[in-house]
């Protein structure tokens, strides 16, 4: 297993994480007959080095199914987790990015977890109209509470995390230490969601120039390259509306045509495409199988050139001296 250092704040002292690169997502788990399976996949994850799990307060039951695995396992000062608030479509109706709503989602997070703190947390959405001034402020109060030890963004825009890591530094207050946007080699004709930011090519410059750690979900784009899906199936409405598209199928066909060469999966060459940005680069997963776990562990331990990189991204025609 491959990590990656995330910086967080502890007792007012500045301390570094050793945290697995492929990150445990627990959206899906409300999907398992029992907790059991949930149980399983995490167990088989940590034995394979892993150990930082991906949650939110709006992901129905995954942090309590969470907490009680590491409760039970005693595992909770082994592993790190990633969890996030203020979605809007979480409880009272109307934006939530306000520090009552912030408070709330934070406290209720920690009971649900079983834990007094919480490794990482983002705002799960924006709301462009809040200043960003207060938002930092209410985070750093949890900060100095001992409730979390780094705060990100998922689904800013990269201006606005500007904007807010600029408020923190003139004020003297603890900024944004990580991104958790969408990041995969299939581009997205739309959000998958509502509110939700897919890395495009100013990002990734951004992230580029400011070296600031970027934590995908859907890394593997809902399976757009696992072979379950074609051109001519399209039984599936949301991947067709969000995946579909000339450039993805030959974003797939490339990626089959090195995970050939390679000895691997175009799902495995998928993944390392989002491991070998030139920053700092994590994968949230969410295995249903074991095999799916491995195989992920495989992807996670490809390297990809410069060239490799652009030939699936569709910049460069040519790999390895043939079309």
């Amino acid at each position: 297993m491959n990590y990656i250092t995330l910086k967080g704040i502890v007792e007012n002292k500045s301390i570094e994480k050793k945290c697995s690169r492929l990150i445990m997502g627990t959206a899906h788990f409300y999907q398992f007959n029992d907790e059991e399976r949930a149980f399983t996949i995490m167990d088989e994850y940590v034995r394979a080095g892993g150990n930082m799990f991906d949650s939110a307060h709006q992901y129905i039951n995954s942090e309590v199914v969470l907490g009680e695995w590491a409760e039970s396992r005693g595992i909770r000062k082994d592993i790190y987790i990633l969890t996030k608030g203020a979605h809007p479509d979480d409880g009272e109706p109307g934006t939530r990015v306000n520090q009552a709503a912030i408070t709330k989602d934070i406290m209720e997070s920690l009971e649900r977890l079983r834990t007094n703190y919480i490794d990482f947390y983002a705002l799960h959405r924006d709301d462009p109209s809040v200043e960003v001034g207060p938002i930092i402020e209410v985070l750093n109060e949890q900060i100095a509470a001992g409730r979390i030890h780094a705060i990100g963004a998922s689904n800013w825009s990269h201006t606005r995390i500007q904007k807010a890591n600029d408020y923190a530094a003139k004020h003297g207050l603890i900024g944004f230490t990580f991104n958790s946007p969408n990041l995969s080699l299939a581009q997205c004709n739309r959000p998958r969601w509502p509110g939700c930011v897919s890395v495009n090519e100013e990002i990734s410059n951004w992230h580029k120039g400011t070296q600031l750690p970027l934590l995908s979900w859907s890394s593997q784009a809902g399976g757009f390259f696992s072979g379950r899906f074609t051109p001519e199936n399209r039984e599936n409405e949301e991947m067709v509306q969000v995946y579909y598209s000339e450039e993805n199928w030959e974003r797939f066909i490339r990626a089959e045509k090195l995970a050939e060469e390679k000895g691997a999966s175009a799902i495995e060459i998928a993944l390392a495409f989002v491991l070998n940005q030139p920053y700092p680069t994590a994968a949230i997963i969410g295995p249903e199988k074991v095999e799916e776990l491995l195989s992920s562990i495989k992807g996670s331990e490809i390297h990809l050139t410069a060239k490799e990189m652009d030939y699936l991204n569709l910049i460069e025609t040519k790999i390895g001296g043939a079309k």
